[in-house]
């Protein structure tokens, strides 16, 4: 019975020695593998700047791209970009630069004014020479219809029926041509306008011209050479 029990107690023992040493392996599977899911990752290194970078981070000059947004705008529809430049006025980079800021609109309203003027004044000689200009023409063609007769202007000859008809043709193209000058201008001035804007020309900038002395020496001694100088204050 003491062997029995005893056999019986060695197989308990040796049962659970083999269950702790089971346990202990899976626990150490189990470990591994969560340490293997918790690996950091590799840190990045910052790129260096090439040369190339370098250069696409140039800076940016508000005055020129000011100075396309006015002239794509002029382009689209004439004074628009002069009102674009009302709009840069609202910055308060006027007021920094020590401009006038309600002189400063009130030019370019001015400019707005005159850009449609202009417009509205060539628009009425144009209507008027072409008016003139198919009453002489419509004259001309009866007269050489019919030789020797009048039916208009009875007060102009022949030559001078054909003269007039060319004259007013010819100050109908030049209405035309001015068209383009006023267009033009338009959008020169809306350029040059926004340009200016970002322009420091406050009463500090000046420059001073003063006499001076530029010290030399040699190996023959020591030496003064008189000389003007420039002072630029800004």
């Amino acid at each position: 019975m003491q062997v029995q029990r005893l056999l019986i107690l060695l197989s308990l023992f040796t049962f659970f020695l083999v269950n702790r040493a089971s346990a202990q392996v899976e626990d150490t599977v189990l470990k591994s593998t969560d340490t293997t899911k918790s690996v950091k990752k590799p840190v990045v290194q910052p790129k260096v700047m090439t040369r190339q970078d370098s250069m696409k981070a140039r800076y940016v000059n508000p005055g020129k791209v000011a100075g396309r947004k006015a002239i794509f705008r002029s382009m689209i529809f004439p004074g628009l970009g002069q009102i674009y430049n009302l709009h840069l006025l609202n910055d308060g980079y006027g007021e920094r630069a020590g401009k006038s800021q309600t002189g400063q609109r009130i030019y370019t309203i001015g400019k707005i004014g005159a850009i449609y003027g202009g417009f509205t004044a060539l628009t009425i000689a144009y209507i008027d020479n072409r008016q003139l200009y198919k009453r002489f023409l419509a004259e001309a063609q009866y007269r050489e219809a019919n030789p020797g007769k009048e039916n208009d202007l009875v007060q102009y000859s022949d030559a001078g029926v054909l003269s007039g008809k060319s004259t007013y043709k010819r100050n109908s193209q030049i209405v035309i041509f001015s068209y383009g000058l006023v267009y033009i201008a338009n959008i020169v001035d809306a350029y040059v306008a926004a340009r200016l804007h970002f322009f420091n020309i406050d009463d500090q900038l000046g420059f001073k011209i003063s006499p001076s002395v530029i010290n030399s020496s040699n190996m023959y001694g020591f030496s003064a050479n008189p000389a003007v100088k420039l002072s630029f204050t800004f």
